[in-house]
């Protein structure tokens, strides 16, 4: 069994596609069809059903791939490894984030990183907070920023602390309370909101500071972007509650403090195996401390 008939399989199962595939890996179809073939020939199994229209896997390859990834990754890794011996940085950088990091530049590091280390390929994924502890625990991310309540600690990852912000109010222009220096979680119960959705990490910190303090709010609007969160307070559809930090960030609407209002930490996550030599490099751009710290287990591991 051969690496490069792993990454066509895996080319395959990603594109659901042998013609993409091939284009991807730059080969031509019928020599990718061949070593797949083969390779099945080996197993006593085929890993694709295909026909006219589709290509998918069959529960044989749908027992292969994850095997393969695994594989490729750790090859790909080894051969890291073996550069930076060498003094060179090389492989890949996967990175993840929520969409309402403000305590460090991503964008901004990543054009550094990018100037720094030209043989790394950079790929990036937005998302939840507990689906990129999942994915850093998974290999599938090198390093993750994550935004928790302060009850909630990240789990099963080696993790640094960035920085802690509380929560504002967001409203239109023209809403009644844009005028106001203040107000507190029960002016705002009586608002329709946008907020995140049910269970997510920037979700749960509004909804467990309005518990604590006995108010109900309606959540009319979910949405997983704070930038579409904004685009519809600035409508005058509904009120938010956003990162400080990251509040001034958007247009088109009014951010209000809020006396009572949630706090969340931000962090950095990345593997407890260790950290590739592009994920010690990226950290050292943004100069996060590299030395692994797991934080203790609690009752919350992402959102």
């Amino acid at each position: 069994m051969e690496l490069q008939q792993m990454r066509y399989v895996v080319a395959v199962a990603e594109t659901n596609s042998f013609t993409r595939a091939a284009e991807r890996c730059l080969v031509v179809q019928s020599a990718l069809s061949h070593q797949i073939a083969r390779l099945e020939g080996e197993l006593g199994a085929r890993l694709f059903e295909r026909t006219s229209r589709r290509v998918r896997l069959t529960p044989a390859g749908e027992a292969f791939l994850p095997a393969a990834r695994q594989c490729l990754d750790a090859a790909e890794r080894a051969a890291a490894e073996v550069a930076a011996a060498v003094g060179e940085v090389r492989g890949r950088l996967a990175v993840g984030l929520i969409p309402t990091v403000a305590a460090v530049d991503i964008p901004g590091a990543l054009r550094e990183f990018r100037r720094q280390y030209p043989h790394v390929r950079i790929s990036l994924r937005v998302g939840a907070s507990e689906d990129l502890v999942e994915q850093v625990k998974e290999g599938a991310l090198d390093v993750a920023f994550l935004g928790l309540p302060t009850t909630a600690r990240p789990q099963g990852v080696a993790a640094r602390e960035l920085a802690r912000d509380r929560l504002v109010a967001v409203v239109a222009p023209d809403h009644p309370l844009a005028d106001e220096p203040v107000v507190d979680l029960r002016r705002l119960s009586s608002e329709v909101f946008v907020d995140l959705p049910a269970g997510t990490a920037g979700r749960v910190q509004s909804d467990l500071a309005f518990s604590a303090a006995g108010l109900g709010r309606d959540v009319a609007f979910e949405v997983t972007t704070a930038d579409f969160i904004a685009r519809l307070v600035a409508q005058g559809l509904c009120v938010a509650m956003l990162p400080a930090a990251y509040a001034p960030q958007l247009a088109g609407v009014i951010t209000i403090e809020v006396a009572d209002a949630p706090a969340r930490v931000e962090y950095a996550v990345w593997g407890r195996s260790g950290r590739t030599p592009a994920a010690t490099a990226f950290l050292g751009v943004l100069d996060i401390a590299t030395q692994d710290h797991v934080l203790p287990s609690a009752i919350y591991a992402g959102g």
